[in-house]
């Protein structure tokens, strides 16, 4: 018997038309967001820029990313889920509700525990909830980042932030420049890590070894939001 494909996988195949019908509104505009996210190869990005039909493109998109497996298939549903794609696509509302039944029990508590935070931050006051780095890294300080970060980004990668090489060259093909390059691999680990990306995390990890940076560079992190 075959063995089933995981969550992510089946979801996105269920829900494929949908997706297309939606996304095809503007479908340079989610393609530009996937490949920051590095969730295509270098020719699959050229293969599915070079279509001229939105729909196809879109369609190549999904068909490209559900081919790299479920770690892909996981990233492009949490950049759907993402305010920015679903200020530009409202109807991807529907995916949040869809995924909280079919997923994972993992995921299902994520999701849980994300739903519930409004209502834990209306007893707690903000600024003891999100304050010297507590939060989630965003990706305005993953960019500010990436520019204090020179030449030796591939070693913080390996070293700090446990980035496959294999990765690492995959983000070097993928970007020309240096800053992109960072980024991406920044970004990377942010989304590996999920619930436990905070920027004192991050800040603890680029201060410590051989290959710490300087404080001026990083302590912005443990800046309260």
């Amino acid at each position: 018997m075959a063995e089933e494909p995981p969550p992510e996988i089946q979801l996105l195949r269920s829900q494929k038309v949908k997706l297309i019908e939606i996304l095809s509104a503007d479908a340079d505009f989610v393609l530009q967001h996937a490949d920051s996210c590095c969730l295509l190869s270098v020719h699959g990005y050229q293969q599915v820029k070079s279509r001229r039909v939105p729909c196809e493109k879109v369609t190549d998109l999904l068909d490209h990313i559900i081919q790299r497996g479920p770690e892909a298939a996981r990233g492009l549903l949490e950049l759907l889920n993402d305010p920015a794609l679903q200020e530009t696509f409202p109807m991807l509302r529907f995916l949040k509700d869809l995924q909280i039944n079919t997923l994972s029990s993992e995921k299902k508590e994520i999701s849980r525990k994300r739903e519930t935070a409004p209502d834990l931050q209306e007893v707690i006051p903000s600024k003891q909830i999100c304050t010297k780095g507590t939060c989630l890294v965003k990706e305005k300080q993953l960019m500010t980042l990436a520019r204090t970060i020179g030449r030796s980004w591939k070693e913080i990668g390996r070293l700090a932030l446990a980035v496959p090489s294999v990765k690492l060259e995959q983000i070097e093909e993928d970007h020309p420049l240096h800053v992109e390059r960072v980024f991406a691999m920044l970004r990377y680990w942010s989304t590996r890590q999920r619930e436990k990306a905070t920027a004192a995390h991050l800040h603890m990890l680029l201060s410590q070894g051989d290959w710490a940076l300087p404080p001026e560079s990083i302590d912005f992190l443990l800046e309260a939001d």
